[in-house]
């Protein structure tokens, strides 16, 4: 036996279907708000630089899920590896891990990922790589010395990955003086803005 809907049955039907995926849609993205707001409430909290006195002063640009993006991964053999420079002059050396290929925005952009030597030297942080990165933000309202982000390999998944620009966090450097911070390569350089993650530290540096 066929049954057969109404116009307006149908009508009906279809606005709820519409009203559940937009719900759903909106669900989501709060889950995804509040699970960046509770990881940038603890990255304040946390912080080992910035006293409980000063952690007001840590800002980060509105969250904007479009920042989190999926990138292609190529995987880099670097066995020579190359000095990178820090804020004090020094250098540290690092290895290219592989190169991140993704879109955003409708512009395809890239990034090197890294491996420290010194990191991968200790059994905590030997699965650590690091994407240092300077966008067109850096010097305005994002830390003049560019920002970092954190991967453990197990977040490479079938030479893909999830970069959450939300993420992005200042160097040591931008609160205070006395460390060596990496300096983004050239290569890490972006030409776009990148309102994502954390800002400008508001409290002078002395």
């Amino acid at each position: 036996m066929t049954i057969k809907l109404s116009k307006f049955t149908r009508s009906n039907f279809l606005f709820i279907l519409s009203f559940l995926l937009v719900q759903n849609v909106s669900a989501q993205d709060n889950a995804y708000k509040d699970s960046l707001i509770a990881y940038q409430q603890k990255y304040i909290n946390s912080h080992e630089v910035v006293g409980k006195d000063d952690r007001k002063y840590i800002s980060f640009y509105p969250i904007d899920e479009s920042y989190c993006v999926k990138a292609s991964f190529k995987r880099i053999i670097d066995k020579e590896g190359f000095y990178m420079n820090t804020s004090s002059g020094m250098q540290k050396r690092f290895f290219k891990y592989g190169l991140l290929t993704f879109k955003l925005h409708g512009k395809t952009l890239h990034l090197y990922i890294y491996q420290s030597e010194a990191l991968m030297q200790q059994e905590k942080y030997k699965d650590y790589l690091f994407v240092p990165f300077g966008d067109a933000t850096s010097g305005f309202t994002s830390y003049g010395g560019g920002r970092y982000m954190d991967f453990r390999l197990q977040d490479i998944k079938n030479n893909q990955l999830i970069i959450d620009f939300n993420k992005a966090y200042n160097p040591y450097c931008a609160y205070t003086t006395g460390y060596n911070c990496p300096i983004p390569p050239k290569e890490n350089l972006l030409t776009v803005a990148i309102p994502a993650g954390e800002k400008n530290y508001g409290k002078p540096v002395h």
